[in-house]
């Protein structure tokens, strides 16, 4: 995937400025797609260039004018191209598996110090994620709400996923 297809999908949910997007990058797509804002501000001119982006000039008092971008008849053709095209196996790559593998040949101890560390990134992740599923969706409506819900319920158990292993590593260390 590329970051054009995050900001398509992002876009195609509610138009935005820039800002407004890196800000929603920040708060959900980020969590398995990151880009910074220089990344997001950079795609959307070459978006706009390719003629996949309509932009609306918003006048601002005291600022500069805002532009809201939002996805043109290309873009939405890109987009279901896009999706339509068959996906790749996802591939698991962990600096912390790596980690994990090799903590016979170090110091344990400052290893079974990140892990915890980790651990605890993670059960703050999930903690996050259960707020958000709880206050966005009570009861999934339309499809577009049950499909972002149901990458929220991938979020919730991958990070189950994470907490479950690294305590079980942890556990097996004590």
């Amino acid at each position: 995937m590329a970051l054009e297809h995050a900001l398509l999908v992002a876009l195609s949910e509610r138009p935005g400025s820039g800002l407004e997007l890196a800000g929603r990058f920040e708060k959900s797509i980020g969590f398995f797609w990151h880009a910074t804002h220089q990344q997001i501000y950079r795609v959307l001119g070459r978006m706009e260039k390719d003629g996949w982006l309509s932009v609306e000039t918003v006048p601002q008092t005291g600022r500069p004018d805002k532009r809201v971008y939002s996805v043109s008849e290309s873009g939405a053709s890109v987009l279901a191209d896009w999706l339509a095209e068959p996906l790749p196996m996802e591939t698991f790559r962990s600096d912390l598996a790596v980690k994990l593998r090799a903590a016979a040949y170090g110091e344990r101890q400052v290893l079974l110090d990140r892990v915890r560390e980790t651990l605890a990134d993670h059960e703050a992740r999930l903690a996050h994620y259960l707020v958000l599923e709880k206050r966005d969706y009570p009861v999934p409506g339309d499809l577009a709400a049950l499909d972002r819900f149901l990458v929220l319920r991938g979020g919730i158990r991958l990070e189950e996923f994470w907490i479950g292993w690294l305590n079980e590593y942890l556990e097996a260390h004590s």
